[in-house]
């Protein structure tokens, strides 16, 4: 179980749950700048990681900034301005606002050039606001709480604090896990944890996550991919104040002309999807581990006679892949720096932080 279901108080800002912390691409990354590395009262790794079950956060404001380079290439049959915004977002240099005083108040603003999108929490109320559209929704929670809809700009973690409950909870025997060197993030003090693949099959070098010395809060945390040091992912703050912030943060009263749609919850409820889809199954353990996907709609895609906006978007797409084939069959395949996909011919999708011969060989064992 991963500390921070132990310790809630490091879930502040969850307001979407979470998705794969290895996706993304674009722009080149440069490491987040620090001073010098400060020195601080040696811990060990098992000392940090009881640090982390320990903390107590109370409230937090600050400013984090989001990078992210996975070498995707650029796929032929994604454009026009909707395309475009998700393609940025998970891509190049992204700057966030966020601000917690306590599990139910809650706020994310993400900031772009023409405007901002804010995913805000206030006891059983939660607001999704496009400021360039002028548009809203709200939702009203349940007695309890219940899950908040999904509505954040994007489902990458947005604070160090998610990205590292993704990688916390994946820890296994396949994990080596050590202390690296310190540093000064966002004017604070802070203990880096290092967490490394035993498997050289994962694309994955390490994994490092900065944690603060005195609150113990993940300030910073990164991917680096096999090959290099340069991060193919990371998110920071740059500016953090941990007093609670005031209440007004929380309170949204939509701007005149806004328009404003009421969306019911359903987050809690089954999620249904057609018969011809299965669910998905993981094959492997730890850090080598495929995700195996039947989706019967790729091989229709496939065929000519296919036609259509989705059938056509779906055909450019793969079709800007390399083609690769072998015992398993034929698909296309698509190879980022700390991730690869195969989408095979007769219907089948794998992803993992895996080299391609994993997949090839997970795709040969089930067909």
């Amino acid at each position: 179980m991963s500390v921070f279901h132990t310790r809630p108080a490091l879930r502040w800002l969850v307001p979407t749950g979470t998705a794969l912390a290895i996706i993304g691409g674009g722009a080149a990354v440069g490491t987040f700048a620090s001073a010098a590395e400060p020195s601080l009262p040696e811990r060990s790794a098992a000392q940090l990681l009881v640090d982390l079950q320990t903390a107590r956060l109370d409230g937090l404001s600050g400013t984090v900034i989001k990078r992210a380079d996975l070498g995707l290439p650029s796929l032929p049959g994604i454009g026009g301005q909707g395309s475009a915004e998700l393609t940025s977002l998970i891509s190049g240099t992204h700057t966030l606002r966020v601000w917690h005083a306590g599990p139910d108040k809650t706020r994310l603003a993400l900031l772009g050039t023409l405007g901002e999108t804010d995913v805000i929490r206030n006891g059983s109320d939660v607001w999704v606001w496009d400021s360039q559209q002028n548009e809203a929704r709200h939702s009203t929670l349940g007695v309890g709480g219940g899950a908040v809809p999904k509505g954040r700009p994007d489902h990458l973690p947005s604070t160090p604090q998610e990205a590292a409950e993704q990688a916390l909870a994946a820890i296994d025997p396949s994990t080596e896990v050590s202390v690296g060197r310190s540093a000064t993030i966002a004017g604070r003090d802070a203990y880096e944890l290092v967490l490394e693949p035993r498997d050289e099959t994962s694309l994955v070098d390490q994994i490092k996550i900065a944690i603060d010395a005195g609150e113990h809060v993940p300030l910073r945390f990164q991917i680096i991919p096999q090959g290099t040091r340069t991060p193919a992912f990371e998110i920071a703050f740059t500016q953090v104040d941990f007093e609670r912030p005031d209440p007004a943060q929380f309170a949204f009263n939509p701007p005149p002309g806004t328009k404003v749609t009421e969306e019911p919850l359903t987050a809690d409820k089954p999620a249904t999807s057609p018969a011809s889809l299965e669910r998905p199954t993981v094959v492997g353990t730890g850090w080598t581990s495929v995700l195996v996907a039947k989706v019967p709609q790729l091989a229709a895609v496939a065929d000519a006679d296919a036609q259509g906006g989705q059938a056509d978007l779906v055909r450019s797409i793969l079709g800007g892949l390399p083609k690769v084939s072998g015992d398993w069959g034929s698909g296309r395949l698509l190879k980022g720096k700390v991730f690869t996909a195969l989408a095979t011919d007769d219907g089948r999708v794998l992803i993992g932080a895996v080299t391609p011969e994993r997949l090839y060989e997970v795709a040969q064992g089930n067909r």
